[in-house]
């Protein structure tokens, strides 16, 4: 599981940090892409990263204000023009689908697939065989939400070697056994699976928050999450401003990563005020959580399987 940021400003976009967009590419899934947010010039952040629109299965938009959404008319049009004709699934708060409609009528697109709308609310607003997607409502001046994405656990190992000692040949049984179910031998014998499993491996869990003043709901929405990727607009010094815009700063995002024990915090949506020097920044994030990541654009992260994660 690869995390590629794309944009990673905030407001405007600037020399260095482009508006919000993070992808998530699933490696196990044949590299299906879910992005998170498509601020504007998204599709070019995507031409210089190993990314493919075609891979794109699913859209989440965590709230409607224009640098966060203003690529998204463009980046459909694209995809469809490179020929992509599979389904795509768009998440997002009441009025994104009219925002986009009206787009490509405007523009006189036609698009080669299916958009799937899915307006949002709280709880659970994707559910696969692998993979859920769980929204919480933020606090920010127009409607704005974080999103869980959870892997199920997976099975432990099954010990053959034991069941081969019990004298149970390997065979369609050991599929039912690797499950965890019990199940009858032709001697009539009864064998329950989950006796012969090792732990189960913990499924991996990200949570995306868009723009936010502090909510403690996030506490346990983003509770032991291997990654947590929080805006922090501004340095704790504006504080005032940050909360009165609906935003957040270094400490605010710091702190919820301590008392949600996550695994890794990555800082993103940082105001262009600091793009002339981020070492004050960079310097208040090191010293509040030593093992904080300040995202910038093209940044790669990589979360690997069973909690181990690699960084680029």
């Amino acid at each position: 599981m690869e995390l590629h940021f794309l944009g990673t400003g905030a407001g405007v976009p600037a020399k260095k940090r482009n508006v919000s967009a993070l992808a998530i590419r699933f490696l196990e899934r044949n590299g299906t892409v879910w992005l998170f947010d498509c601020g504007e010039a998204t599709q070019h952040q995507f031409l210089h990263s190993p990314l493919s629109l075609a891979a794109v299965e699913a859209i989440f938009i965590t709230h409607l204000h224009g640098d966060h959404i203003l690529g998204l008319p463009g980046l459909l049009s694209s995809r469809s023009f490179q020929g992509a004709e599979t389904p795509l699934d768009i998440y997002g708060p009441k009025g994104l689908e009219a925002f986009v409609i009206q787009a490509l009528e405007t523009t006189k697109t036609k698009l080669r697939f299916l958009i799937r709308f899915h307006v949002l609310a709280e709880g659970r607003i994707r559910d696969e065989e692998k993979l859920s997607v769980n929204a919480l409502a933020l606090d920010h001046p127009v409607e704005s939400y974080a999103f869980r994405i959870k892997e199920q656990d997976k099975p432990g190992t099954l010990d053959a070697e034991a069941l081969k000692a019990m004298g149970v040949p390997p065979g369609p049984l050991y599929a039912q056994l690797k499950k965890g179910e019990t199940v009858k031998l032709a001697d009539g014998r009864i064998v329950n699976g989950s006796a012969f499993l090792d732990e189960s491996i913990r499924g991996r869990t990200v949570v995306i928050a868009g723009d936010t003043a502090p909510v403690k709901a996030m506490e346990a929405f983003a509770s032991g999450a291997d990654v947590l990727v929080h805006e922090a607009t501004f340095a704790s010094n504006k504080k005032d401003d940050a909360h009165l815009y609906g935003h957040s700063t270094i400490a605010d995002a710091c702190a919820l990563a301590k008392r949600a024990a996550v695994g890794q915090l990555i800082l993103t949506h940082v105001s262009s005020r600091y793009a002339r020097n981020e070492n004050e920044y960079r310097d208040e994030a090191a010293a509040l959580l030593p093992n904080v990541i300040i995202a910038e654009d093209l940044f790669v992260f990589e979360l690997e399987k069973a909690g181990r994660k690699k960084r680029d």
